[in-house]
């Protein structure tokens, strides 16, 4: 008995080693099934401001420096300060470098010293520096120069524009131009545009560093267009003066308000304002502000007034843009909208409220109440 006991042992042993493989070659296998596919990554396309993408390369190489260049005319670039060039002198490394423009026009060039290079084309300065390079320094100098940062031609738009941003433009820039290169105008668009620009700084605050409320503001607003950082204080840093434009003249072919953006103008065109009607009207609620609007077509727009309100009562609240303050403002609409008193323009924010006449609406409740019932009652029904 001892001896076929040990016999079966010795026939099972293989086989179970053999189930043993296969199960842990089936777990395996459901264990695989089971885990999520690992998503294969690839980088994010980098959008730039002009709209186009470019997808990163592991390294400086094949990223762009700035947005791209719009040409608005058939002239070549001209420099001008800021802008930073690239110098390639063949067969002369240690001559080839970057280079700034300063605010004078001026580049130190390596071996020809300060040189005027403003208003110039990047061919112009390939010829200006091989000839001073050729029998000087190299028999038949090959230069090649282009530009590495468009920093002078860089103008800002902000707000309900499609494609915000920075755009490096080259050529005469006007704010309608500038807004269909910003991809047009998103619907909900204001009326007035607003242009930012830099003046030179006040003598007074060359001085002593200080800026107005107004002046903190504006910065604030081009600061964060341009992406610089607020808290930088430089004294005698420039001041801003503020532009309109009225975009709704443009759109309409008053070309006087198409005016010429300059480089490093910030324009911002903020949503169109609105203004709300609440009480007794057929359709209260918010409304977009256009051009001209009045209190009669704002009625008009809410569907018209109910018949248990209190026309010759009515209050327009009025924001103060400065302080933030209401204002109430009486009306009498129903003079207004039968023309027997001015009309009166509705402005940003307003709340135009229509109230309840007590006495109308009891009448309407008794008249509710009772001519359905008085039909009810008739003999017939």
């Amino acid at each position: 008995m001892k001896i076929k006991l040990i016999s079966v042992k010795k026939t099972l042993a293989p086989v179970f080693l053999a189930g043993l493989i296969i199960f842990f070659m089936i777990t395996v296998t459901i264990y695989g099934q089971t885990q999520p596919e690992r998503p294969i990554t690839t980088p994010a396309p980098k959008i730039d401001s002009g709209g186009s993408s470019t997808r990163s390369t592991g390294g400086a190489r094949g990223e762009r420096v700035g947005p791209d260049v719009l040409i608005l005319d058939d002239t070549d670039y001209k420099l001008a300060p800021r802008d930073v060039i690239e110098v390639i002198v063949e067969d002369a490394p240690e001559l080839s470098s970057n280079y700034t423009i300063n605010s004078s026009g001026m580049v130190p060039f390596r071996f020809l010293g300060n040189t005027k290079i403003v208003d110039m084309t990047t061919d112009e300065v390939s010829t200006l520096i091989a000839d001073r390079l050729r029998g000087r320094y190299l028999r038949d100098p090959k230069v090649y120069v282009s530009v590495k940062q468009y920093n002078s031609r860089t103008f800002f738009i902000q707000g309900a524009v499609r494609q915000p941003g920075p755009y490096v433009i080259s050529g005469k820039v006007t704010l309608f131009k500038l807004m269909t290169i910003a991809g047009g105008l998103q619907e909900n668009h204001g009326g007035t545009a607003y242009i930012f620009r830099e003046v030179k700084p006040k003598p007074e605050k060359l001085e002593t560093g200080e800026q107005s409320d107004t002046q903190k503001r504006l910065k604030e607003i081009v600061d964060n267009a341009k992406g610089t950082d607020p808290k930088t204080e430089v004294v005698g840093e420039p001041d801003y003066e503020l532009v309109t434009a009225n975009i709704s003249g443009i759109l309409r072919g008053r070309l006087d308000h198409n005016l010429y953006i300059q480089p490093s103008d910030v324009v911002y065109i903020p949503p169109a304002d609105v203004f709300y009607i609440s009480g007794e009207v057929k359709a209260p609620g918010q409304f977009p502000i256009r051009q001209g609007i009045t209190l009669r077509q704002a009625i008009s727009l809410a569907g018209g007034p109910l018949f248990k309100a209190k026309l010759d009562k009515g209050i327009i609240f009025r924001t103060d843009p400065v302080t933030g303050n209401f204002t109430e403002v009486p009306v009498d609409i129903g003079a207004v909208t039968s023309g027997k008193n001015p009309d009166i323009p509705i402005l940003g924010n307003d709340v135009i409220w229509v109230p309840n006449s007590a006495l109308k609406a009891i009448g309407a409740t008794f008249l509710n109440t009772l001519i359905p019932t008085a039909i009810y009652r008739i003999p017939g029904r």
